[in-house]
C-alpha cells in the first residue's frame, strides 16, 4: 500500500515522553512513611499537611496525609495533633466528631498560641527537619 504524497514521511514535533516518576507509595507503605514523619515532629512544633507529604515522599499528596491521620486509632502515639493546614489553622470537619477541638487543646497544651482568627504563626512554630 502506497502512502498519498501529502502523507508525512517522518512525525516531527511531537513531546518527548517524560521518564517515569518513582513509584508513590500506597497502602500500608505510605501509611508507614507518613506515620514515620508524623512521630519525629517535636513537641510544642508542627508541620503542614503537604510538608509531611513531601517528607514522606508523596509530593501534592496533603489530602492523603489529611486521610491517614483522621483514621488513626484513638490510643495511637503518634502526635496527629501536630500537623495543621498551610494557612497554620486547625482543619476543622464534620467527620472529625470533635477532633479538631481536641487539636486545638492539645497544641495548646504544647505552648503554640493562636491569634485571634484561629491561626498559628507557622514562621515562628513550624518544625523544619
Amino acid at each position: 500500500m502506497r502512502r498519498p504524497p501529502n502523507w508525512p514521511r517522518a512525525i516531527s514535533g511531537l513531546p518527548k515522553r517524560k521518564p517515569p516518576r518513582d513509584a508513590v507509595p500506597r497502602g500500608d507503605e505510605a501509611v508507614e512513611k507518613i506515620c514515620a514523619v508524623v512521630s519525629r515532629i517535636p513537641k510544642g512544633w508542627v508541620a503542614t499537611y503537604g510538608q509531611v507529604a513531601a517528607m514522606a515522599g508523596m509530593t501534592r499528596r496533603a489530602r492523603l496525609v489529611g486521610r491517614v491521620l483522621q483514621h488513626l486509632d484513638s490510643k495511637t502515639r503518634i502526635p496527629w495533633h501536630r500537623v495543621v493546614n498551610a494557612k497554620g489553622e486547625v482543619s476543622f470537619s464534620l467527620s472529625r466528631n470533635g477532633g479538631d477541638i481536641l487539636q486545638r487543646r492539645l497544641l495548646e497544651k504544647e505552648g503554640i498560641e493562636f491569634d485571634d482568627k484561629g491561626r498559628l504563626d507557622l514562621e515562628r512554630c513550624r518544625w523544619l527537619d
